[in-house]
Formats: structure tokens, sequence, C-alpha cells
């Protein structure tokens, strides 16, 4: 993988103009944008808004803009009252963005033009089962950061629904950032998190079918299963996991002469697209865990086709094995499972009940609205300390609880965390969070003294390591270590012939190399194994 240089980013950038351009050129509808800011008030979300609007008027003229006052008739008319507040074609669709579309949000944006001019959903047959059931009206509110690489899922799928039934379903996508009154006022301290008829449907963000089913039953759906008449796909290996592992995976199976797929339910690249800064990755001296995603994801599609927002739900093992997912059916000889970790939990009285108003597993998301508040970070690794700085950065008065008296992160990131005036708190526990619709204290544990003592908080960040995800593999029988990662014998290969891991799932380091490394090996384990099988003489 090679460093970037400014000619290479200047060439693709043409490049990403090009495409856009092209793709603006075929849609049939023009695009109508309406943004509403207050000359009292105004701000850079406002001119952020204009600046990006003012950019793709130059790609296509199918883009029609105009901006008002709030005092301006037509704020009356379509009851606009916060600046900035962006309507999107208003005369057909009932979307507003009260914010600006940037950094993450910017795929928000390029998708919801692109659903506009259509004047089409693009939603799954499946999804559009569900949601012509819908016979009331639903208000949808999708509470998003510019700095979370989840938002853009849950917002686009909020698009399609307002677009697919617009008499129905209206949308108002919110920026924390730019309205904290607005997230203070839904208790939003974790993004996305998303509302419909002023009723929480779901914290975090879903494949497109979940959210069209917990808007269908106002409340949020864990379990989508699939009807019967999946579209299939046949292909030779199915990589369950769009993290490091499967990504690479995918590239060096595509690579060997099997045709590969990936199969990913949320965000490309895992725990990696939520990392703030990576700094031990070879090639590069510092990245943005989001940055380097881009430039795996970039580097997988040229081999292999991604199917992102589907949930593997079953996999039926022989040969060939069929393995269905929210969306299809795929046959194929082999199965990768890279389905790594998930977020390690507390388990303590008050952390599920606040999740998402004031607990939260991810600072790069959910850190910007603690600006200027008190909030800890709990943990003693690379993780929690890298966070715990993060968080210091942006302004947030963050101190660090630790149950131990060292931390066990590299010396360098501890030498930050002396030199940034970090508070910690040593042999420190969390025995409850309290608080009523939100995060206002924690009963604290102090393990060598014996005492107890409240802390007052606004945030609770936790970062004490992950869980592997192994839902799916123990499903379907795959052998768990006792400490509950995958079990396999050296070359990625589990109990079930023709079912393999990688990566965080199987346990060891926690390292992306690890991962990626681990994704590699896996591969060419499956291409040797599918010349000659070697579950034929078992």
């Amino acid at each position: 993988m090679e460093n970037s240089s400014p000619d290479r980013d200047k060439s693709n950038h043409k490049d990403v103009l090009r495409q856009l351009k092209s793709a603006f050129e075929k849609l049939p509808h023009d695009i109508f944008l309406y943004l509403f800011t207050s000359k009292e008030q105004e701000s850079v979300f406002s001119q952020a808004t204009r600046q990006v609007i003012q950019s793709f008027q130059e790609i296509s003229s199918r883009i029609k803009y105009e901006e008002h006052d709030l005092s301006h008739e037509l704020a009356a008319k379509w009851k606009v009252e916060i600046s900035p507040t962006l309507l999107m074609a208003p005369d057909r669709y009932s979307i507003r963005w009260t914010g600006a579309p940037i950094g993450e949000e910017g795929r928000t944006f390029v998708e919801s033009l692109i659903l506009i001019g259509l004047g089409k959903s693009n939603l799954s047959d499946q999804s559009l089962k569900i949601v012509k059931k819908i016979n009331s009206p639903r208000k949808i509110k999708v509470f998003v950061s510019p700095t979370c690489p989840y938002c853009p899922f849950q917002a686009v799928n909020a698009i399609k629904a307002a677009i697919e039934i617009p008499k129905l379903v209206s949308l108002e996508i919110i920026d924390i950032q730019c309205h904290p009154e607005l997230a203070e006022k839904y208790n939003a301290y974790s993004v996305p998190l998303t509302f419909s008829n002023d009723v929480l449907i779901a914290q975090g963000a879903q494949p497109e079918e979940l959210f069209i089913a917990s808007l269908y039953t106002l409340e949020e759906q864990t379990v989508f299963i699939p009807e019967s008449d999946a579209e299939r796909i046949e292909t030779e290996l199915v990589i369950v996991g769009g993290g490091p592992a499967g990504l690479t995976a995918g590239i060096y199976g595509a690579r060997s002469g099997l045709k590969s797929v990936v199969v990913e339910k949320g965000a490309l690249g895992g725990q990696v697209a939520m990392t703030p800064v990576v700094e031990n990755y070879p090639g590069f001296t510092q990245v943005g865990g989001k940055s380097l995603v881009d430039i795996m994801v970039s580097h997988a599609l040229q081999y292999v086709q991604i199917f992102q927002g589907e949930e593997v739900i079953d996999i039926m093992p022989g040969q060939p094995m069929e393995i269905i997912t929210s969306r299809r059916t795929f046959v194929s000889k082999a199965v990768l499972l890279a389905t790594g970790a998930t977020y390690r939990k507390l388990d303590v009285p008050g952390e599920s009940r606040l999740a998402g108003r004031g607990v939260s597993y991810c600072s790069t998301c959910d850190g910007p609205l603690f600006k200027g508040k008190k909030a800890v970070m709990v943990g003693g690794g690379n993780s929690a300390v890298t966070e715990a700085l993060h968080l210091s950065h942006m302004g947030v008065h963050v101190t660090l609880i630790h149950r131990r008296d060292a931390l066990r992160a590299q010396e360098h990131l501890v030498g930050n965390l002396i030199e940034n005036k970090i508070p910690i708190l040593w042999n420190t526990e969390i025995k409850e969070i309290r608080g009523k619709e939100r995060v206002e204290a924690l009963l604290l544990f102090n393990n060598r003294t014996g005492e107890t003592s409240t802390f007052q908080t606004s945030g609770v960040f936790v970062a004490i390591g992950y869980e592997p995800a192994v839902k799916l593999a123990k499903k379907i029988g795959v052998a768990l270590t006792p400490e509950g990662y995958i079990r396999h014998d050296g070359r990625h290969r589990t109990n079930i012939p023709g079912v393999y891991s990688a990566g965080d799932v199987e346990g060891g380091y926690k390292q992306i190399v690890t991962a990626a490394a681990q994704g590699s090996e896996a591969a060419m384990t499956i291409f040797e194994d599918l010349i000659h099988p070697y579950w034929r003489n078992m």
C-alpha cells in the first residue's frame, strides 16, 4: 500500500468530480434546495452549507438553489424557525436538514441529491413490502454528527422512506454540533439516534430493512427475517465482515482466482473507522482511522463486490453452502467469518438505560456534544488513552478512570496523557451510572481503600476492550475457545468444513496489521483447500 501524493490526490479528486457530474447529468428531475439562514445569526454552519451547495451547483445544472432569511414568507409557509435549515425539494418531499452537510454527512448529502434527482427511493424489495404497510404519518428525526461514520447509513435510510411515501413520512436530520439545544431536548448524546413521532425507534445505525421495520412498528427491531424469494448469487467465497481482516481477505481471495464477495451489515472498517488517530500502521506515521478505512475499501473494491448494509442471518453448511442475508441468498463453496468484536460494556446499573444519553462507546461520534462539559473515559489501554486525548483536544474536561494502579497503554501515549494534564482516578471502578433523563453522576468505588464516592459528570465514554462477535458462529455450531473466541487450527479452519475465521473474532492481538495479516492467511488457506479439500479425508 503506497502513501498518497498531492498529484495522486488531485487526480482522484478530478475522477470523483467527473463521476459525480456524469451521475447528475443522467438524473430525470431537477433538485430544488432552499437554505434558510439568519442575517443576525450568521454561523460557520450557514457558511459551510452555502459553500457545499454552490460547489455542487458548479457540477450540475440540475441543482436549483435559493437562499432566504428566516423572515421570508417561504420560511413561514414551510414552518422554518431555525438557522441554518436546508429544505430539499419541499414541493415533493418533506426533508429538512438543520445543520451543515459536512464531514461524514457529505456522503448523506450526495446520496440524498441523487435519490431526489431520480425521484426513487431505491429501497430493496424486502423493505418495500414492509413500507407499504405504513398507513399513518411518521415524523422522523435523525440526530447525526459530521464526525460519525455510522450516521450516513441511518440518515439515508430515513431519506429513502421520505421519498418512497412522501404523503406520510417527514424527515428532519439534526446536526448535534450545530444544534446542541435540540440534542439536549431529546437527550441525544450518542449518534445516530432516531425518533419517529417523538418515540425512540433506534440507537445506532441499522440495516435498511431493520430501519423500515422499526419505522413501521414504532419500536426498535433487532431481527429481520427475509421472505423466501430472495435473490440468489453464486460465488466461491463469502466473507462476513468488512473490517481489515475481511477487506484484506477479499483482495487476496480474488487475486488467488476465487470469486469473492464481502458482506457487511454496518460501517466498513469496523472499529478502525471510529479510531481518531492510527499511529502504528506501516507506511503511515499518523493517519485518521476513517482515512485508513477509505484507502482499504478503495483497494478492495478493485477486486471484490461489497454488499454493505446486509446482515448475514444464517448459514447452511454443506457443499455448496447457503448464506442467507437480510436481502438475498448466496451459494458458496466457503465462508470466512471476519465478524470482529463489539464494545465490552461495564454491566453496571444505569448503563443500558442511559445509553445514548451520556453513555457512549465512540468519542469520535459523540465527543463534540460534550465540549466544555465534564466527562470520563473508562479504561487503561491504548484505546482509552487515545480517546481521552481526543476528547481533551475537543475541549472536553475529561478524567480517566482506571481500575488498576498502572496503565496498559503504550509509553508514548501515557506521556501525552501526562503532558496534557488529564486527571486519572486510579484503582477506581464505576458501580452505578446515575441520572433521570441523562447522565448526571457516577457512584465510584476505590478497590484499594474500599471507599465509595459520587462523581458529577455529563458523559461516560467506555473503552475497556471488546467482546468477540460470535453470535452467527454459535448459531451454526462453530466451536469456541474458553474465552469465547472462534477456535481454529492455526490455518484459520474451524470445526465445520468450509467455514473459516480471521481477525479479532479469533482473539490474540487486537491490531489492525494483525487482522489484515490473518485475512490474507485465511484467503490463501481457502484457495488451497478448495483445490485439495481437506474434509474429503475426514
